[in-house]
């Protein structure tokens, strides 16, 4: 079997959320016997195709970008030549460049999108984008939502309720490298073995700006990983208000991400909006056992982190809130404690890549069974 993934970035170019689901999807697949390509956009003069993790990653040209939403001419022909060799087409949502591509190529093979997000900020452009969007999922042959919370808060989801499936992101921690005792001993030279932890790309949904806030009056460390938009900004807020004790390191090697992740004392997650579907880095701190805390706004990331058992869960845009959950968990070590080991006992359970990927595969296998099916079935209709 062949499936082709189409998203507007991808592994090795960045390194998101949505990215990072693809890469574990299609090395996974790969131990399944299936065979895979992504095409995604990129504006750097790199390889138009180059094999990694098991995948063929391929790249057309990036020409322009507006509103979030990256075009490209070039694409329109690498796609319909991949389409072509695949027998199903695995789409990542939301991106309207897409839509566009994939009615303008005629797609005639099995399709299922992967709902990573409502569009939250482009409220006007979403009026007209609507009707090509509900025509896109319409068409598509299974729609697959990330969390069964999701689901039940997406009104657009919920439209479509008949044709999705709920497949949770799920991690492979042998994916993930085990941090070199030097890396081990720098950083806890650095924050010791007593911090908070945030890593993520840095844009406006995060919520960082509320952490900043709650950060006022409190006295423990906490370090942001991950780079992105708002970078300078979120820089500029802490030094007005004073923080000597938050630290922003940037993006950095995945060896040095672990050896965090490994030593902290706890995760944050303050996303505050709706685009935060899921939260992958989230999921992360739970695969480490670490305790979390996160905000309720009806999304994945309470499916992760279930308030009060792997963690706590405060109301979103409420830095008095996260004061006082970061406050408590600081306070209890022992329930911090408790919390780490369901969370990582809950990763083991419903959050490991091989069953994510098992579970993209039984339904590849579906949508090609029903194809045939049904062009067997027509072929019986055409000769009565």
């Amino acid at each position: 079997m062949k499936v082709l993934h189409f998203y507007k970035t991808a592994f090795p170019d960045s390194y998101g959320g949505v990215e990072q689901v693809i890469d574990q999807i299609a090395r996974g697949a790969s131990t399944h016997g299936v065979n895979t390509d992504v095409l995604s956009l990129t504006a750097e003069r790199v390889p138009r195709t180059i094999e990694i993790n098991g995948y063929s990653a391929h790249r057309a040209r990036l020409d322009i970008q507006i509103a979030s939403t990256g075009f490209s001419v070039s694409a329109f022909l690498r796609f319909s030549q991949l389409a072509r060799q695949a027998d199903v087409v695995h789409y990542h949502f939301p991106w309207p460049f897409m839509d566009v591509v994939h009615f303008a190529t005629m797609v005639k093979k099995p399709t299922v999108v992967t709902y990573h997000s409502d569009i939250i900020r482009q409220r006007e452009l979403i009026k007209l984008y609507r009707p090509l969007m509900f025509k896109f999922l319409s068409g598509m042959s299974r729609i697959v939502a990330t969390s069964p919370n999701y689901l039940a808060t997406s009104d657009v989801l919920r439209k479509f309720k008949s044709k999705v499936s709920v497949i949770p992101i799920g991690l492979d921690k042998e994916t993930y490298p085990i941090p070199a005792p030097e890396r081990m001993a720098y950083w806890s030279s650095r924050f010791g073995s007593k911090f908070f932890l945030f890593v993520g790309v840095i844009r406006y949904y995060k919520g960082l700006h509320v952490l900043l806030e709650a950060m006022q009056e409190a006295d423990y460390s906490t370090v942001i990983v991950g780079a992105g938009p708002i970078e300078a900004e979120l820089k500029a807020k802490a030094e007005k208000l004073g923080l000597r004790n938050i630290h922003f390191l940037g993006y950095l090697p995945d060896e040095d991400k672990t050896a965090l992740l490994a030593l902290c004392y706890a995760v944050l997650f303050p996303s505050h909006l709706r685009s935060e579907a899921f939260g992958v880095s989230l999921l992360e701190g739970a695969m480490y056992g670490k305790p979390m805390i996160s905000s309720e706004i009806g999304t994945g990331t309470t499916f992760i982190n279930i308030a009060d058992e792997t963690g706590l869960v405060v109301p979103p845009s409420d830095p008095v809130a996260l004061r006082q959950a970061m406050a408590h968990l600081w306070e209890h070590p022992l329930q911090a404690a408790e919390m780490g080991a369901r969370a990582e006992a809950r990763y083991w359970q419903y959050f490991t890549a091989e069953r994510m990927v098992r579970s993209y595969v039984d339904l590849y296998k579906d949508l090609l069974n029903n194809a045939r099916k049904k062009s067997v079935d027509d072929s019986i209709g055409c000769r009565r």
